[in-house]
């Protein structure tokens, strides 16, 4: 059976998509067949955080009924398959969220796990995001302020009666004011901390080069957190090479 994960945190500029767009890479390259699907429909980031912004089918025309969701998906070269929403104003005219559901009910016979990137905040965006979800994993910063707004998020996800499988900490620098993993668990009623990814500038670099930390620098700090973090996630140790298949990926990426 299909799992469909939300990944989700209540604010922006969390991590959201760097968590997505990473955690798919390395399920990808564990041999998962699985599909990211970008559902932020007004301030879309994952088809930037893969190179692909300007993609001619978008989530957007298929929740118009303009098309069908497989038209709307991108193979990435590094073999990522996903739906990346359209990032001009117009996209957004004539858009139903509500329409999200049905939309990610028609991959569930073409993939393993859906991989949703949700939107900042509680509008409907998120709701139509949790409405087409079995599992949410939360992201968050290792302060009150963001804590807070996942919590939110964390306790709406289980008014619908989803999953919350655990939370994340991200850019954590080991600061003495920053939370901690129990702390973190504690505010969130026990849910689990699956993973901590320490701020890392290899991140940042993957981003302005539209790619994957995971394929930017694999042995960075971050890439190495995220592998742990995609392993608890599958619920199983997952067989990932970096080495010379790695190598000859970013070579073809790069020529491509």
């Amino acid at each position: 059976m299909s799992r469909v994960l939300a990944v989700a945190s209540g604010k922006g500029g969390v991590g959201k998509t760097t968590v997505v767009s990473n955690l798919g890479a390395i399920l990808t390259e564990a041999g998962k067949n699985v599909t990211l699907v970008d559902g932020n429909l007004t301030t879309p980031n994952l088809s930037m955080h893969l190179g692909i912004p300007l993609y001619p089918v978008t989530l957007h025309d298929v929740l118009k009924n303009d098309a069908l969701i497989p038209e709307a998906m991108y193979v990435h070269p590094s073999g990522i398959k996903v739906v990346p929403s359209g990032i001009g104003i117009d996209d957004m005219q004539g858009t139903d969220s509500r329409q999200l559901p049905l939309a990610i009910d028609e991959l569930l016979d073409q993939t393993d796990m859906v991989l949703l990137d949700t939107a900042a905040g509680l509008g409907q965006e998120t709701i139509s995001t949790l409405e087409a979800t079995d599992e949410l994993l939360l992201v968050t910063h290792p302060n009150l302020p963001s804590l807070t707004d996942v919590l939110k998020t964390k306790n709406l996800a289980e008014d619908f009666g989803i999953d919350v499988i655990g939370a994340v900490i991200n850019s954590h620098t080991g600061s003495r004011q920053e939370l901690n993993e129990r702390e973190v668990s504690d505010m969130l009623d026990g849910v689990p901390v699956l993973g901590k990814i320490p701020y890392d500038r290899k991140v940042s670099e993957a981003v302005a080069m539209k790619r994957p930390v995971i394929h930017h620098d694999p042995h960075s700090p971050a890439s190495r957190a995220l592998k742990e973090i995609a392993s608890r996630v599958a619920a199983e140790e997952l067989d990932v090479d970096y080495g010379r298949k790695g190598l000859l990926r970013r070579i073809s990426e790069f020529f491509r």
